[in-house]
């Protein structure tokens, strides 16, 4: 059983010798950078071909380099040795979940985990008892979910996975089912998304409000949620069809793509930061009921404010969120600390406070 494997592996680690670890993709210097500042040694595991920005660009970031044929390998037992060989702590990120697979971090993965493992999965919309089905349980407002093209009533978003790139989702909007049929035969025909994978698509509501990605850090130490700071996602080809005139955006008659290639920080108005952390906290009560012990550690709950200034979720994120922006813009830690603290930072600041009240058991799973 896992939660055996990982208590005598802690049991082994020397907690003098306590190095941080990640994948080497989506927020790896974030993390790292974060654990440096709070005095830690870090591991990256590193895809050949894939390693130059953290052994050659930002080399400085980490101590020890794991590096495998591909990221899937991380699972294998000797990359597992190494990596609690160095007693690590390893901080999941998207890319681990997408690579290494729900089923191996579940089941081999024998390296204690800061977050709870058993939660990656339900980023999955397809998976039972996912994200929706916990934002339901926690009585958070979310769009409307359409079982299918036919019952379309309104501006919807259509979430499918992309043909070449599966892990990464194709966008297009509709607000009748003649006009999804016309456009998913679009995109079909220009090689975007696959007949198939459009019979999983999710057919979402779209709201219409300001759009913001809070993120949050849960500790089981204090039972304290933090709120990180927002961010909004930077995204091509949208963005860039947004900027061109509306007459050109027209003539241009091209099918947009929402992938995602940085984000931008962003505040909020203060008189709305009470809906924000009572959301959270919705969340992370539900979270301790339905999967033990809670949404440990880093998360983020993507959504829209709307001008009757009501806050709708409409994606989570159960990991550590890709916004390596949020320290140097945000003010929300910097009134509670003191000082300007990211997500890899407040990571490293949970598991040494965990080390020092050998509590270390508390934050991994």
């Amino acid at each position: 059983m896992m939660k055996n494997k990982i208590r005598e592996t802690l049991r082994l680690y020397n907690p003098k010798k306590i190095r941080i670890g990640v994948l080497g993709s989506h927020s790896a210097l974030e993390i790292g950078a974060g654990a440096k500042q709070e005095g830690f040694e870090t591991v990256v595991v590193c895809q050949k071909g894939r390693e130059k920005t953290y052994t050659k660009y930002y080399s400085n970031i980490f101590n020890h380099v794991v590096l495998v044929d591909k990221f899937s390998d991380i699972t294998k037992p000797e990359n597992i040795k190494q990596l609690t060989d160095l007693n690590t702590i390893f901080v999941p990120n998207r890319s681990f979940s997408v690579y290494a697979g729900y089923d191996a971090i579940e089941k081999e993965f024998a390296v204690p985990l800061m977050g709870n493992r058993y939660m990656l999965k339900t980023e999955e919309r397809t998976a039972p008892r996912n994200q929706l089905w916990l934002l339901e349980k926690a009585g958070i407002k979310l769009p409307k979910i359409f079982k299918s093209h036919e019952e379309i009533d309104r501006l919807v978003i259509v979430k499918v996975p992309e043909k070449t790139r599966s892990i990464e989702r194709a966008f297009f909007y509709a607000s009748t089912q003649e006009e999804y049929e016309k456009k998913a035969e679009e995109r079909i025909k220009k090689g975007i998304i696959t007949r198939q994978a459009l019979k999983e698509a999710v057919i979402e509501e779209y709201i219409i409000g300001a759009k913001f990605n809070a993120n949050y850090f849960w500790s089981p130490l204090t039972d304290e949620i933090d709120l990180l700071g927002f961010d909004k996602r930077v995204q091509t080809d949208l963005d860039g069809i947004l900027d061109l005139p509306a007459q050109e955006q027209l003539e241009l008659g091209r099918p947009t793509q929402n992938i995602e290639i940085g984000h931008i920080g962003v505040t909020m108005r203060e008189s709305q930061l009470e809906k924000i952390f009572e959301t959270a906290e919705k969340f992370v009560e539900t979270c301790k009921k339905e999967y033990p012990p809670g949404m440990i550690g880093l998360f983020a709950l993507q959504g829209a404010i709307t001008k009757e200034l009501e806050f709708y979720v409409f994606d989570v994120s159960p990991r550590v969120p890709g916004c390596p922006c949020v320290e140097p813009t945000s003010p929300y830690m910097k009134y509670k600390y003191g000082v300007e603290v990211g997500p890899g930072k407040r990571v490293a600041m949970e598991i040494k406070q965990a080390i020092k009240e050998k509590r270390l058991d508390e934050v991994v799973t």
